[in-house]
């Protein structure tokens, strides 16, 4: 698999401290019993068909009975997350979210702005360590590629690649799914489709995705909307782009109404990682740190991959025998993946501050839910 090429290292054991240290196995009662206590975790931005969300809170909530999942704006983007936790620095009440579940780029954002307290969980030391904060402020928990979702009852020739994308065929159809001001997968669209048309550097990328962008608004093809399943199978936005864990599921979902079709572009292949954190302010602590020991938990990862998501500790799973063959039976072929190219947070940054700063000027479409 493509994650033994982008993260394969050796993971050095990192020291146990007391402010961040692991809750051993035998811990995990006590902790269940704080956690019940505060009655309630707090989440943001967990859509219940991305990434298997709506199966994986249900599996917490069956496993930890007595605490309440309040569940903020599903559709809230990494920024969103980041500003809720500073809306609510001094409030305990329920819009004040526990976790986080961000692009890779905003974990050490959040860290160094003091956003986030540090936790390691059980499995640590299975979290390869390109994929995380020494410290434990933030980790990895999943990835994907970008992807084309095409509803092809009303799009006939499915494009393939970027460049598709600005053919005059397409006009009215082609959406992000997220404001590229504001949501991670949608500033990584932009950087993708900027790979694919002579961006070597994160720079010179960023650039040229504003500028396709720019083109295939001025072409009437963009649709400045967040595209959703529902823009897709109601036809408003007949072609998102989008990870690929979600248009999968997407498509499932649609079980054949409309008939649908996903695509990894030829011309450039964007593998992201999104990382999960606690918040400084969590009102809610204990519950906090319980649900990072679920989502680390055979139980939680296996559970992002049914979602279609490549959990961070996939490699340490297949290598221990616990992945069901139905689970690697689902996933896209293996070939689709070969050309996928994994941002560093170096990257990411860059391209970010390119990308949010410039849309408005360069493209000049406000991008509306």
């Amino acid at each position: 698999m493509i994650m033994k090429n982008a993260f394969a290292a050796s993971v050095s054991v990192v020291a146990m401290l007391a402010s961040t240290a692991s809750m051993a196995q035998t811990d995990l009662a006590a902790l269940y019993e704080a956690a019940k206590a505060e009655g309630m975790l707090t989440t943001i931005a967990l859509p219940h068909n991305w990434c298997g969300y709506g199966e994986v809170i249900a599996g917490f909530k069956a496993k930890y009975p007595g605490i309440t999942v309040n569940e903020l704006n599903p559709d809230a983007g990494s920024a969103d997350e980041l500003e809720a936790v500073r809306a609510n620095k001094d409030n305990t009440g329920p819009q004040a979210p526990d976790v986080l579940d961000i692009g890779l780029s905003f974990g050490p954002q959040a860290k160094e702005e003091g956003l986030l307290q540090a936790y390691k969980v059980s499995t640590w030391d299975e979290i390869p360590a390109e994929a995380k904060d020494e410290e434990g402020f933030w980790y990895g928990d999943y990835y994907g590629v970008l992807s084309f979702l095409v509803n092809t009852d009303l799009v006939s020739t499915v494009p393939t690649s970027w460049a598709d994308l600005q053919k005059p065929e397409y006009a009215n159809s082609v959406a992000l799914a997220g404001d590229p001001r504001a949501s991670n997968q949608a500033i990584q669209g932009v950087y993708g489709a900027g790979l694919a048309n002579g961006g070597t550097d994160a720079e010179s990328a960023a650039n040229a995705g504003l500028a396709f962008f720019k083109d295939l608004n001025a072409k009437g093809n963009f649709v400045p909307v967040i595209g959703k399943a529902a823009s897709v199978a109601q036809g408003t936005t007949p072609i998102v782009v989008a990870w690929d864990y979600n248009v999968l599921a997407w498509r499932d979902g649609f079980a054949g109404n409309p008939a649908a079709e996903v695509v990894v572009p030829t011309d450039s292949v964007v593998a992201g990682v999104y990382v999960q954190a606690i918040s400084a302010y969590a009102p809610h602590p204990n519950a906090a740190k319980l649900w990072m020991e679920y989502l680390y938990s055979d139980e939680g990862q296996l559970g992002w991959l049914k979602g279609y998501c490549h959990p961070i500790r996939f490699n340490a799973l297949a290598e221990q025998g616990k992945i069901p063959q139905d689970l690697l039976d689902a996933l896209p072929p293996a070939e689709n993946y070969a050309k996928a190219v994994f941002p560093s947070i170096a990257e990411q940054n860059a391209a970010k501050a390119v990308i949010t700063g410039q849309w408005d000027a360069v493209v000049g479409a406000n991008v509306a839910e």
